[in-house]
């Protein structure tokens, strides 16, 4: 991509944010930052014992990533956040307008699979339906792209810098 932009790496639990956020932002050259990271101790406590996050505890964490992604405005950055409602999104882009969103889709089997291999994430896969219940997918005025996770985590990420590529031309 010619211009840095800050890209937010988007979708339910399970689709591989974590792996192809790095990867992605090697392959542009930017920095990457866990969105996980800016949870604060309550709402991990709170997903670890499987209750899902209401939107007054997303608040402050979307807040949080919003201000890192501002602060990358210029300079590119890759940063993952699950972002499945509008509304989050929005919050996210009133803190960085310039932001883009790669979301990653996939079948739900094959997500919850992988969730079920990973080791020492605190999401159990108990909440992947209600993840699937709140997504809202990328709209047409949103900026943005769709990429399947199907495949190796290479080939997600060739795909998803394929796409962006396309966003921006």
């Amino acid at each position: 991509m010619s211009t840095p932009h800050v890209v937010v790496v988007m979708g339910v639990a399970g689709t591989g944010k974590t792996t192809i956020g790095p990867l992605l932002a090697a392959e542009l050259g930017v920095p990457y930052a866990e969105g996980d990271d800016f949870h604060p101790a309550a709402n991990i406590a709170k997903m670890s014992a499987g209750t899902p996050l209401d939107d007054s505890d997303r608040w402050p964490w979307l807040d949080a990533i919003g201000q890192w992604a501002h602060g990358r405005a210029g300079l590119g950055g890759v940063v993952s956040s699950s972002a499945l409602k509008r509304a989050y999104r929005d919050r996210l882009r009133a803190e960085a307008p310039g932001a883009v969103f790669l979301h990653l889709t996939g079948d739900r089997a094959l997500i919850e699979e992988r969730m079920a291999e990973r080791k020492g994430h605190f999401m159990p896969t108990a909440l992947l339906d209600s993840q699937f219940a709140t997504l809202q997918p990328l709209q047409e005025d949103e900026a943005g792209v769709s990429v399947d996770v199907s495949g190796t985590p290479e080939e997600i990420t060739q795909r998803a810098v394929a796409a962006l590529r396309r966003l921006e031309s």
